[in-house]
């Protein structure tokens, strides 16, 4: 028999791993409504311009595109919802005030992010327009780290950096070189950086240390690094104000509340440099080399659709959080026989209208139910339908 191969990276999602994933995408979004976010369904498909905000340089490796028979235009399937969202705000909802916009939707990626990793994957994610103040950064952390909660995992490290701070410290001559610049500060790599600002002639001994310092200024003890940070990176009133951003956020009560979260510190952590402009965000899960929610700040990167906002939000991968958590138990469920009976049909239907899962056993299939844990079963008992523990004594 021919076996109908997938295209590489994609794969079929089966009845209990696609049962898991939906309880945990109903139980995410939930969770966004009750912080009062709205959902937003953007389209599979949009011109492939529309989908380029801040990232043009990896736009053309990340997204399918085709032709649209109607128009011409070369379109693109989304690698990414976030931009959609931002375009909803900026030329959708034209509102002035406070914006909490939640999605989830698949994902494609031309390529796959890393080894092993699916090409199609569902994003999930919450965004807040028109407040540029710290308390919607640190929102957007309480509700990813509640989300991860729902997930089952709670021990999580947070890497919390400040691209505002990066920028900073960026002069107009260094903007030439900052695609030379940005991966090295990313990889850690002080000889290469060291080589290439030697390189740079009119730039200061000050910001010189203050750049090579950078890549070291990471670790879980949050407050000993920032207070590192305040001494290396000298005295750039936009650096202080940053690290005060930062400090605001590692002793705040409200993400004390996890207990088994741990908030670090890491200043090198340049992903999204294009992208994001203030306070940055991954979580990690023990023994993960990759982020398992990833967010920060983006203001004003709706000018590209005529009307910028402050926005800061988080997203992450349905499956890849699915994977990671506790395992979800098999669902409850009720066995009926199948017969053609009114009252039985009557009693089936009050039940699945009270939330229960009730399964009809096809003739000579009693037995067949291995999606559902089968602990009740519906027996003619005293003249009507009951529920009662399976295998109950008569």
């Amino acid at each position: 028999m021919y076996s109908w191969l997938l295209p590489e990276a994609f794969a079929d999602v089966l009845p209990m791993e696609a049962r898991q994933l939906e309880e945990l995408r109903r139980s995410l979004l939930d969770l966004t409504r009750a912080y009062g976010y709205e959902l937003v369904q953007p389209p599979l498909v949009e011109h492939l311009d529309a989908l380029s905000i801040g990232r043009r340089g990896d736009l053309d490796v990340r997204t399918f595109k085709l032709v649209d028979q109607l128009s011409g235009r070369t379109l693109g399937l989304r690698p990414d919802i976030t931009p959609q969202v931002a375009r909803i705000d900026a030329q959708r909802l034209e509102r002035n005030g406070v914006a909490r916009l939640a999605y989830c939707g698949s994902v494609l990626h031309a390529r796959p992010s890393s080894l092993g990793a699916s090409r199609e994957l569902t994003q999930i994610g919450a965004e807040i327009y028109g407040h540029e103040g710290l308390e919607a950064d640190l929102e957007s952390i309480d509700l990813m780290l509640a989300a991860l909660a729902v997930g089952g995992i709670h021990q999580v490290r947070v890497d919390l950096c400040h691209l505002g701070l990066v920028r900073a410290l960026l002069s107009e001559d260094l903007r030439l070189v900052e695609d030379e610049l940005f991966p090295m500060l990313q990889r850690k790599d002080v000889p290469g950086l060291s080589a290439a600002l030697g390189k740079i002639p009119t730039l200061s001994p000050a910001l010189t240390n203050a750049l090579l310092a950078l890549p070291a200024l990471y670790g879980t003890d949050a407050a000993s690094v920032l207070a590192r940070a305040r001494v290396e990176l000298g005295a750039f009133e936009a650096v202080a104000r940053a690290l005060d951003d930062l400090e605001r956020l590692v002793s705040s009560p409200i993400l004390a509340n996890y207990r088994d979260a741990v908030m670090a510190i890491d200043l090198g952590d340049l992903r999204g440099y294009r992208y994001h402009t203030g306070v940055t965000f991954a979580a990690y899960v023990a023994g993960g080399f990759s982020s398992i929610a990833r967010g920060g700040r983006y203001d004003y990167i709706g000018d590209v659709y005529g009307r910028g906002r402050p926005a800061t939000g988080f997203s992450l991968d349905l499956q890849a959080l699915a994977a990671c958590g506790a395992a979800r138990p098999t669902t409850r469920a009720i066995r009926a026989p199948w017969l053609d009976d009114l009252p039985l049909a009557h009693a089936i239907a009050a039940l699945r209208r009270d939330g229960e899962i009730v399964v009809q056993s096809l003739p000579g299939h009693e037995n067949d139910q291995e999606e559902f844990r089968c602990d009740r079963e519906l027996c003619w008992i005293d003249g009507s339908w009951q529920v009662r523990p399976l295998h109950a004594p008569s």
